[in-house]
């Protein structure tokens, strides 16, 4: 770290120069000529509160950051501390009394619901050294347009998109033979939903409902939004801007929720609510579950479970115990869907998923009385080396094509499905806030319609799927437009 330190330490000599000549950006014109905050002059002897999420304190990544920074800024007298407050915490209401952090980690559509209020500031992120780096895909979750200009609020960090996460060491003796049908050398339940559901089937049967192939707590919209993507839904339209426009039950989007229906049926009803996201983790584990499905900065959770699990059933010491868990641990792209909506249809066409995501990344809280130290920890937080670091602890998926290249793997994937459309990242306007609830309602319904009574089940048709699907966009309209 001390190498890395001393590499980094460089940029802190040119950063006064290269902010100078950029100014200030703000919501308008007038605003920018009289109030330039970013004025090239490092603020000295002052504490920057730093908002991080809770994940990147407990793998130790934070305290490694706020080291670094407060090594290489030492000169100036500028310190970054923890801000000691939720991850989720209110700027909005925080901040205007003082309260909120100066530099804020969340995903897009947290922080972008900042920008109405100008709760946080417009950044000149073309002088940061991440900028060449990020794809314009991620750049734009952080845009917005004002006055006919767009400006940036954020600086992407990682992007988040769903995985399938499964045992290696739990797939059946003979999968090659009975379970690789293209002959690909890779598991078929891995690669098409057909497959997994297929083989959940099979995992329950064998073993009396005490073992499940793939698990996951349906109710979750930012996981099952994805299925009805993939079949033509969508949040709002216009790229995500036009809160007028909802698309949940767009296109062919009840295919994926009949194929969310028939998920359900080879699980148990701790898919109804969240249990499988609390539990999944040890019971993926223990091998109660085959598969489930989450984000890539929460990989070490399982990797810590799953090496524990070894060390206590096999008696294992910590590092053999670790370098099994690596083995057997398998983080997987989202895999194919079939092209009708039927999970039984295992010979017919599959379509790509198209999951939705969000991008993670820094703010600057437009309260803070040392906007320039501000900017130079989010440099620094941004550089190649800490971006590497913060993927070699958390798993993540770094936004900076340079370090995603560098890691490979999944992380060039994820990369590539963002930019490929197979990531819909959530809108980053206000009225986001206003689809989880009435989806959330209808996911669970959905998730419990198999555990009922043949003749109070609900969502046997599609076109039953599609009204209900219908009457999730009208509640979400009413929310935003009409009940406010």
């Amino acid at each position: 770290m001390t190498r890395n330190i001393s590499a980094l330490t460089a940029h802190v000599l040119v950063l006064a120069l290269l902010l100078g000549i950029f100014g200030s950006l703000s919501l308008g014109r007038d605003e920018a000529r009289a109030q330039t905050k970013f004025t090239g002059e490092l603020e000295r002897n002052v504490t920057l509160r730093i908002l991080e999420n809770d994940t990147a304190k407990e793998k130790g990544y934070f305290a490694e950051l706020l080291t670094a920074f407060n090594e290489a800024y030492a000169s100036y007298g500028i310190v970054a501390v923890d801000a000691n407050m939720d991850q989720y915490t209110d700027l909005e209401q925080d901040g205007p009394y003082g309260y909120g952090p100066d530099v804020l980690y969340q995903a897009n559509d947290a922080l972008m619901k900042y920008t109405d209020g100008k709760h946080i500031q417009p950044l000149p992120v073309e002088q940061l050294s991440c900028y060449d780096q990020i794809s314009p895909e991620a750049w734009d979750a952080y845009t917005v347009e004002y006055g006919g200009e767009d400006y940036i609020f954020g600086v992407p960090v990682n992007i988040q998109g769903p995985l399938l996460y499964y045992r290696k060491d739990l797939l059946p003796e003979n999968w090659r033979q009975n379970w690789d049908r293209d002959q690909d050398g890779v598991p078929d339940m891995v690669e098409y939903w057909t497959e997994l559901y297929a083989y959940s089937k099979q995992v329950r049967e064998e073993s009396g409902g005490s073992k499940f192939g793939y698990m996951k707590s349906l109710f979750d919209t930012y996981f099952s939004s994805g299925f009805l993507f993939s079949y033509g839904g969508y949040v709002f339209g216009a790229g995500g801007t036009d809160s007028a426009d909802i698309g949940f039950s767009a296109g062919d989007a009840s295919k994926g929720a009949w194929v969310l229906r028939q998920l359900a049926s080879v699980m148990n009803q701790d898919c109804i609510d969240d249990t499988i996201t609390v539990n999944a983790y040890s019971m993926l584990a223990n091998g109660t579950y085959f598969a489930t499905m989450t984000t890539p900065d929460v990989y070490t959770l399982f990797l810590d479970e799953l090496a524990k699990e070894y060390m206590r059933t096999e008696n294992l010491n910590e590092t053999d115990a670790y370098a099994k868990a690596a083995e057997n641990l398998v983080a997987a792209d989202i895999p194919k869907l079939p092209a009708s909506g039927d999970l039984e249809d295992r010979d017919g066409a599959t379509v790509d998923s198209v999951m939705m995501g969000g991008i993670n990344g820094y703010a600057i809280s437009a309260y803070t009385k040392a906007p320039n130290a501000a900017l130079a920890f989010v440099d620094f937080a941004t550089s190649y080396e800490m971006i590497s670091r913060r993927n070699e602890l958390l798993g993540i998926v770094p936004a900076r094509a340079d370090v995603a290249t560098q890691a490979g793997g999944l992380s060039e994937t994820v990369n590539a499905n963002l930019m490929a459309g197979q990531i819909a990242v959530m809108p980053s306007i206000r009225a986001v806030a206003q689809i989880w609830t009435p989806c959330q309602t209808f996911f669970s319904d959905l998730a419990k319609d198999p555990f009922r009574l043949p003749e109070e089940q609900k969502y046997q048709t599609i076109e039953a799927l599609r009204q209900a699907l219908e009457a999730v966009d009208e509640q979400i309209y009413a929310a935003i437009h009409t009940l406010n």
